[in-house]
């Protein structure tokens, strides 16, 4: 079991930038691939982006591809979400999730895979 907690999230306007952080807990940190996924009011909750535990693989949705990026510290236990050129349909709770396999995965999309989850940050994109 690891703990998560998402922070970097805020109020910002259309086509700025935020760097949301998932910092987790354990020495094990680097055996795990981790997952980011949003939910917006009243809709499923949305895969982003996954990296596996050593950082050599990453997946991201087509929605956010060319916008949004991932990247991890293991030195840090700490795992990044690079969101650029904000929208306002990017305005949401955004969650990590930790994967014990450690791998980027076909069900790497699928929430139900991940073991544990963060709280989540709000980001609120708006004029």
């Amino acid at each position: 079991q690891v703990q998560l907690v998402e922070s970097g999230g805020g109020l910002v306007q259309p086509g700025d930038s935020l760097r949301l952080s998932c910092a987790a807990s354990g020495r094990t940190f680097s055996t795990y691939s981790i997952g980011w996924f949003r939910q917006a009011p009243e809709k499923d909750r949305e895969f982003l982006a996954a990296i596996s535990g050593d950082g050599d693989s990453t997946a991201i949705t087509g929605s956010v591809k060319g916008r949004f990026a991932i990247s991890r510290n293991n030195a840090k236990n700490t795992v990044y979400l690079q969101m650029n050129s904000l929208k306002p349909e990017d305005t949401a709770v955004y969650y990590c999730a930790a994967d014990k396999s450690g791998l980027i995965r076909g069900s790497s999309y699928n929430l139900d895979s991940y073991d544990d989850w963060g709280q989540g940050t709000q980001v609120t994109v708006s004029s």
